[in-house]
């Protein structure tokens, strides 16, 4: 019998413009995301909630500047 794929994966990510960690599970709960861009937290919501998974996310960006590279990096 082969190995069963992990469903879950955790990732961080850091740039000049941002700092992004990312957990996210292919089974449905509670989903935490603050990216700093309202709308984009919004979206992401509806995303993992209407795709079954759960998704914690939190970014930290430029976004004084721009909303652009927290999103792109995302």
């Amino acid at each position: 019998m082969a190995a069963q794929a992990p469903r879950s994966a955790k990732r961080h990510r850091q740039t000049n413009e941002t700092d992004i960690r990312v957990e996210l599970s292919l089974a449905p709960g509670d989903d935490v995301i603050q990216t700093g861009v309202g709308f984009f937290d919004h979206m992401l919501a509806h995303l993992a909630r209407h795709g079954g998974f759960t998704l914690h996310l939190a970014a930290s960006g430029d976004t004084h500047i721009d909303d652009h590279h927290t999103v792109e990096d995302i």
